[in-house]
């Protein structure tokens, strides 16, 4: 693999992952580097960043799979250096046509190549960071928490009351959705793995499934909302799970195949909706700054935590996504950086 190109004498370089090509596995694409630091524009906030996290939107965007998401991610190769996305840091500038931050604020959010010392970042993808939360804590929430609110709330439309059942659980998406629909009043019914049901309860799961002893979806219950983050079981067999009435809401689409990636469940679901009497849908996460500052209020007021099950130093940044991949972790894998 090539070496990056070498910064002009003077530039100010920064620690990066940087990844020149597509590949599935992290150790072969992913690798510590220095890059030359980013520069803004007008509108644009120049964030040192503290901590990053990976989700499977990491190896996604690192693998280039499935193909669909090339137009977006590069055709050919990656269009970004890194494929990190969630950020926590301190604002280090802000161009002249930004308003509501300053040099020195504590901030988190979303930005592109995100695995790196400093970013740039977007006035409207970022948020104070949650007062209570670490660096390290607060960079594992805004995409897979701000997944889980859509899902729930946005999307699910969860009430008190109601039958509820969370696939994939003990992921990172899941550990947010769990913890919002219980705070919502639902009672929640968790899928995940023998060695993690004890932590999707202590989350305020009221009934856990062991999905390694036994098909969750095979037993007499029916749910009001089903919402299927694991992403490996058919819309037949999920449809069958609901109520007459309920809502089922698709945010994973791990099955295999190199263009869609699972991703037809999805499509068939939107399809069949309008001609049934359940609700079939799925959603692409908004990642603006209203919605995080809502997830700060939840923060704020003790409703939600991250669960982070390993911080890993930013050049290891592909032994946190083997992490990922093999899922063995609870929750969120994060990346930490040194203050200066």
């Amino acid at each position: 693999m090539n070496e990056p190109m070498a910064t002009a004498e003077g530039t100010r370089t920064m620690a990066a992952v940087v990844q020149e090509r597509y590949g599935a596995e992290p150790e072969a694409v992913l690798r510590p580097a220095r890059l030359s630091r980013p520069s803004i524009g007008p509108g644009e906030v120049l964030v040192r960043v503290r901590a990053s996290s990976v989700d499977r939107g990491t190896w996604h965007m690192m693998a280039g799979l499935p193909y669909a998401i090339r137009p977006v991610s590069g055709l050919r190769r990656p269009k970004l250096p890194n494929p990190g996305r969630n950020i926590a840091g301190v604002v280090e500038a802000v161009g002249p046509e930004v308003t509501g931050f300053a040099p020195g604020d504590e901030v988190y959010g979303t930005a592109g190549a995100a695995f790196a010392e400093y970013v740039a970042a977007r006035p409207d993808r970022i948020a104070p960071k949650p007062a209570g939360l670490t660096f390290e804590e607060a960079a594992t929430v805004p995409v897979s928490a701000l997944t889980a609110l859509q899902a729930v709330r946005d999307n699910g439309r969860i009430q008190e009351g109601q039958q509820v059942l969370i696939t994939g659980a003990a992921g990172g998406v899941g550990t947010f959705a769990v913890q919002l629909a219980h705070a919502f009043g639902a009672r929640v019914t968790a899928v995940a793995s023998t060695p993690k049901l004890d932590a999707v309860r202590a989350l305020g799961a009221d009934h856990v499934i062991d999905y390694t002893r036994e098909d969750f979806l095979a037993g007499p219950r029916r749910y009001d909302v089903v919402i299927d983050i694991a992403g490996n079981r058919g819309l037949r067999d999920l449809r069958r799970a609901l109520t007459p009435r309920g809502r089922l809401v698709i945010t994973g689409g791990e099955a295999k195949g190199l263009w869609l990636g699972g991703t037809d469940r999805q499509l068939r679901a939107q399809m069949l909706s309008p001609f049934t009497g359940q609700h079939l849908g799925t959603f692409i996460a908004s990642e603006h700054a209203d919605r995080l500052r809502d997830l700060t209020d939840l923060i704020d007021t003790g409703t939600l935590k991250p669960v982070v099950d390993t911080v890993y130093p930013l050049a290891k940044a592909a032994a946190a996504v083997r992490h990922l991949l093999d899922g063995r972790a609870t929750g969120k894998l994060a990346l930490t950086l040194p203050a200066e």
